[in-house]
């Protein structure tokens, strides 16, 4: 019998999970490759981003979703504040998913490699989407009335131009992968961890949403939308731990872990047929 077990906190990684490392420094590699490639190459849409802002600016007001204005407008009652929603978004983003993998990799290899898959499923999903709905960012949108705080505050990933930036495809606001790969480290730490604080780290994609709204990269669309496209990848690929569970076995085990009677066990071809054995009991008058 098994039993889905997470693994404890304080034993040792299984080193035979563990990948090896040449290889996923080249996949982790990639997927950040791929991730900025598949960006740029969604350029160019600038008419349909604009229009598609609008169609998501409207949805949002007639399903009365808070307003992204609200949100900046706490930040701006402080330029300290506003620069380090600003300093957050173009630094944690990065680093913060680099430094999840690399723990897991060494401290929690199998939930390593089920982040890593789902991190690279989510980041195909959200750039396929950005391919088929190109989207302008709300700090883009006349129609929401909101501050550029990268270019006005700094400091900023992005150039002053979004039509001709090179560096990174401004029209890819749908679904925000800030938000997606937040909640991805929160919610890996959390299950490959047992401490009582653990639930702690749901506030990196919840700093994240209020950072992203709040400076006007995203809609609350960008963040709900990627959720969903999470949900379903965690549906997917789910994580495949099992543990055989020996505290729980009825009888007591012998050498190596095994049950008792495990090596006792006749074949099914050497169960006397109950037909039979009354047979043969009348027959010999109940002898043996």
């Amino acid at each position: 019998m098994t039993y889905a077990r997470s693994e404890p906190a304080d034993r040792e990684p299984d080193t035979s999970a563990r990948p090896p490392l040449v290889r996923e420094l080249l996949l982790v590699v990639g997927l950040f490759v791929d991730y900025k490639l598949g960006r740029q190459a969604a350029n160019g849409h600038v008419e349909e981003a604009y229009r598609n802002a609008g169609h998501v600016w409207d949805f949002e007001r007639a399903a009365h979703l808070p307003s992204e204005g609200a949100v900046q407008g706490a930040l701006l009652h402080s330029e300290t504040l506003i620069r380090l929603a600003n300093t957050y978004y173009a630094t944690v983003h990065f680093p913060a998913t680099l430094l999840f993998l690399a723990w897991l990799y060494g401290r929690r290899p199998r939930h390593y490699v089920w982040s890593r898959r789902i991190l690279a499923a989510l980041t195909g999903a959200a750039l396929a989407l950005h391919l088929l709905f190109p989207l302008a960012p709300p700090r883009m949108l006349p129609a929401a009335g909101l501050v550029d705080t990268g270019q006005v505050y700094g400091p900023t990933v992005y150039g002053d131009t979004p039509a001709t930036d090179s560096m990174a495809n401004q029209f890819a606001a749908m679904p925000s992968l800030h938000f997606g790969w937040a909640l991805m480290v929160a919610v890996g730490l959390i299950v490959a961890t047992r401490s009582r604080w653990r639930w702690l780290w749901l506030l990196h994609p919840l700093v994240t949403l209020l950072v992203i709204v709040g400076t006007a990269n995203h809609y609350w669309l960008d963040s709900i939308v990627v959720s969903a496209l999470l949900a379903v990848t965690f549906a997917v690929l789910r994580l495949q731990r099992t543990e055989q569970v020996r505290g729980h076995l009825p009888w007591p085990s012998g050498a190596g872990g095994e049950p008792a009677l495990a090596g006792t066990a006749l074949p099914m071809s050497h169960v006397p047929d109950p037909a039979v054995s009354q047979a043969y009991a009348s027959s010999s008058g109940g002898r043996p």
